[in-house]
């Protein structure tokens, strides 16, 4: 009887295994579910290794190789570059060839010495005016008449260093002014203290070509002028420029 029973469970799980197979192998056949939400971009892969050099360009049919490109243009001026340390100095040239012979210059005074003197005297007894140019009229030495007799005035011909010096016989009291135009170079005075008397100066003063020098009075004019005391006024050059 129990063998009876085992043979109809064995039949039954003999039939029940392949359904169960069947219906495992089966497609579902329920509805297609909703599609899902996109998901965040992925980062940038690694940049990959350089490649391998190309292979040379064709050859041109003449046989000069590959063909050269066209010139590109010109980039930006860059900005200036820091100043360089400066170099050794150079050696010296190779003299030059000489110039060609200037022209001949004016004929000159060369070797001849320009002399400039003059010494005069007053040939009045009179005292000169207040304030005014002392003129002496009796002309002892006038080289080229350089001193007037007429405005009582040395005029400069030869420029350079002059020596001016006067000598006065004094009835009264005596201020003499040396001028140079309108400059006051010095003054000289001297008061009476003796019955005769007599006084003198002297100055040396550069002077250019054509200024004047005189003697001119002040308060006190009291110069003779006549044979027994003459008062006398000299200049002379002392050296050219």
């Amino acid at each position: 009887m129990l063998h009876r029973w085992f043979l109809v469970i064995g039949s039954l799980l003999s039939l029940a295994v392949p359904l169960l197979v069947a219906m495992e192998s089966c497609p579902a056949t329920g509805m297609p579910g909703i599609p899902g939400i996109p998901g965040m971009p992925g980062r940038d892969g690694r940049d990959g290794e350089k490649g391998q050099k190309g292979e040379p360009g064709a050859e041109r049919p003449t046989g000069l190789g590959p063909e050269k490109g066209e010139k590109g243009e010109p980039g930006l001026l860059g900005f200036p570059g820091k100043r360089g340390p400066s170099g050794e100095p150079g050696e010296s040239g190779v003299p030059g060839f000489s110039g060609d012979p200037g022209e001949p210059g004016e004929g000159g005074l060369a070797g001849m010495q320009q002399i400039a003197a003059f010494s005069v005297a007053r040939g009045t007894d009179q005292y000169p005016e207040k304030a005014s140019t002392i003129r002496f009229t009796d002309v002892i030495t006038n080289i080229e008449g350089d001193y007037s007799t007429e405005t009582g005035r040395f005029r400069c011909r030869v420029p350079g260093t002059y020596y001016f010096a006067f000598h006065a016989s004094l009835d009264d009291r005596l201020c003499v002014l040396l001028k140079l135009g309108e400059t006051l170079l010095t003054s000289f005075c001297d008061h009476r203290r003796i019955r005769r008397q007599v006084t003198s100066g002297g100055l040396a003063v550069y002077l250019s070509r054509d200024q004047e020098v005189w003697l001119e009075t002040k308060d006190y004019r009291g110069m003779r002028g006549r044979p027994a005391g003459y008062s006398i006024f000299s200049g002379f050059l002392l050296s050219a420029h």
